[in-house]
């Protein structure tokens, strides 16, 4: 089946079987790595996506779920110029990253959080990433990064 869709901003369309996985359709198709791939069974949130403008696990949803719709990647994150934007900057700044094999998840996980919580607590936070697993970090970094990148300061989370 064909399915037609925007994703970060372009129109795109491509041919799928009706059991192809968004994921799969962005990274095999659209040659969009960036959303990857952990654990298959929707548990790590490495594969988070927007669609609508809400986050969702590329893993499990169909393309064909997506058709019409409006899908962002974190591809589509940085500023028009290529800048990183001003969360991915707060990930490298606050050491919010090491493998990086979740952090597109994550990124996109607290990119949802902050438009609907431009200033969450801590404890928010933490909520908010129940669906995002890092096995590197220990997660500190991560949330003071989230922290950081709502206009908060971190050095009042550094105890936490």
């Amino acid at each position: 089946m064909k399915v037609a869709m925007t994703v970060n901003g372009t129109a795109v369309s491509g041919e799928v079987e009706g059991r192809t996985l968004l994921v799969d359709f962005l990274r095999d198709s659209l040659k969009l790595t960036g959303t990857h791939v952990g654990c298959d069974t929707s548990q790590c949130g490495a594969c988070i996506v927007h669609v609508d403008g809400l986050a969702v696990k590329a893993c499990s949803m169909f393309a064909a779920e997506a058709a019409g719709r409006d899908v962002a990647t974190i591809e589509g994150q940085a500023n028009a110029d290529g800048t990183l934007n001003r969360l991915q900057q707060a990930f490298q700044d606050e050491h919010g990253l090491q493998c990086g094999f979740c952090t597109p998840g994550m990124v996109m996980s607290a990119a949802a959080l902050l438009k609907d919580n431009p200033k969450p607590t801590v404890a928010e936070i933490r909520t908010h990433l129940e669906g995002n697993i890092c096995r590197c970090t220990g997660y500190h970094n991560i949330i003071k990064a989230i922290y950081a990148a709502s206009g908060q300061d971190v050095a009042t989370i550094a105890a936490a």
